[in-house]
């Protein structure tokens, strides 16, 4: 819980974004605004049920991860660190210059460094132990990302991992901001990342159901919001912000990009895949964004919803938009449609992506909508082009497995 207005003071002084639209935050900036999905063929993913996904073009861990060995570090780890150093950089902070036991690290991951594991098993099944890397567990424990960053920055304030599966990225930013409201520290780098394209998480998910079989076009597989839509496309990424108190931010002349101003974090407790249809615990994380916020449903000018493109999903997640802003209408956009479903990073993405959008004032749209489902609720959809509009206040959905909901809402720079 939190004091209204608590969150009203903090800062987002950098970005980093490493996604399937490209390695930077102006890249990805770009990608989501085109409007054109990332999926593509997957030679990794040959004979499986789906061979396809959102990877990230080009990355390059010897030239983009910062630290003498890269290589030890699993791929999530990887990302994270670039879009951590990415973000640290925008925000114009030299680490060593700081208190280190004043600044947090918290970063969500649905599920660490699967890679590896899956990786030294095979080794393990097929030449024995001594196949095994000696590295294998700090390459794949789920905290080795926020501790490695930890590691690069220096940071001896409070280090932490959240795990609520694709909700991570997002309850790590509302962790963070509870950590700079309680004085538990003065710079907070926060996020998530997430590398989950391996076959067995691709198999895993496709046994389920959840993924789009639209192998003859998977540039245009994800469609959220489309009554076409089958099934989400599995990608990969890392998105972190940086986050002070603005009057300190202010005091070093540091850019705002945004105002976090406020979050709520609720669980729907109705079953451990399945969202809830009534959406209750997406509606009580909004109505506590709100409320820390110190805001009401009218102030809301913009949704970026979770918006994953399974049929169950967005039925519910427009179904609950409808019953909490009536008439009042803001728009709604999903960058799934472009970047597929990065797991435990999407939250902290797309968080990113709706502070760029109250800076630029500017709805990136939702690729590959054609056709709006009759059974559905009728929403704002942000579609073609990018919308300019005033955007006051911003909401960023986020919703995992287990039930989890995180709502992060943002406000233009003072």
């Amino acid at each position: 819980m939190s004091v209204p207005g608590d969150d009203a003071g903090l800062a987002v002084t950098g970005i980093g974004l490493v996604t399937p639209a490209g390695s930077g935050t102006a890249a990805t900036w770009k990608g989501v605004c085109a409007g054109r999905g990332t999926a593509a063929p997957d030679p990794e993913l040959a004979g499986l049920p789906v061979g396809f996904s959102c990877r990230v073009p080009g990355f390059d861990p010897r030239t983009q991860v910062p630290g003498p060995r890269p290589w030890q570090h699993d791929r999530c780890t990887q990302l994270a660190l670039a879009a951590a150093h990415e973000a640290v950089a925008d925000a114009g902070l030299d680490p060593a210059a700081r208190n280190a036991a004043r600044v947090a690290v918290v970063l969500g991951s649905a599920a660490g460094g699967v890679g590896t594991y899956e990786e030294q098993l095979r080794k393990l099944t097929d030449g024995g132990p001594r196949a095994v890397s000696p590295l294998t567990l700090p390459a794949f424990l789920p905290n080795m990302a926020a501790g490695q960053l930890a590691l690069a920055l220096g940071a001896r304030g409070p280090v932490l991992h959240t795990a609520t599966a694709c909700a991570s990225g997002a309850a790590a930013v509302a962790l963070a901001a509870l950590l700079l409201s309680a004085g538990a520290c003065d710079v907070a780098v926060a996020g998530g990342a997430d590398a989950m394209v391996t076959p067995l998480c691709a198999t895993a998910f496709a046994r389920m159901g959840a993924l789009s079989r639209r192998h003859g076009s998977p540039d245009r597989a994800s469609r959220p919001f489309d009554v076409d839509r089958d099934g989400f496309v599995l990608g990969e990424g890392a998105g972190v912000l940086v986050l002070e108190r603005t009057a300190d931010a202010v005091a070093r002349r540091a850019p705002v990009r945004a105002r976090l101003a406020g979050h709520g974090m609720a669980a729907d407790a109705h079953h451990p895949v399945a969202p809830d249809p009534e959406g209750r615990g997406l509606r009580l994380a909004t109505q506590e964004a709100l409320r820390s916020a110190g805001a009401t449903p009218a102030d809301v000018a913009h949704v970026n919803a979770h918006g994953t493109s399974t049929p169950l999903n967005d039925r519910t997640e427009a179904a609950t938009l409808g019953r909490l802003f009536g008439s009042a209408a803001p728009s709604v956009t999903s960058t799934k449609g472009v970047l597929g479903h990065t797991m435990g990073a999407a939250g902290a993405i797309e968080a990113a992506l709706t502070a760029l959008t109250v800076q630029h004032q500017t709805v990136p749209p939702t690729a590959n909508f054609h056709h709006p489902d009759p059974d559905a609720p009728v929403v704002d959809l942000v579609t073609g082009r990018p919308r300019r509009q005033s955007v006051p206040l911003a909401l960023s959905n986020s919703l995992g497995f287990g039930g989890h909901c995180t709502v992060l809402a943002f406000r233009p720079a003072p």
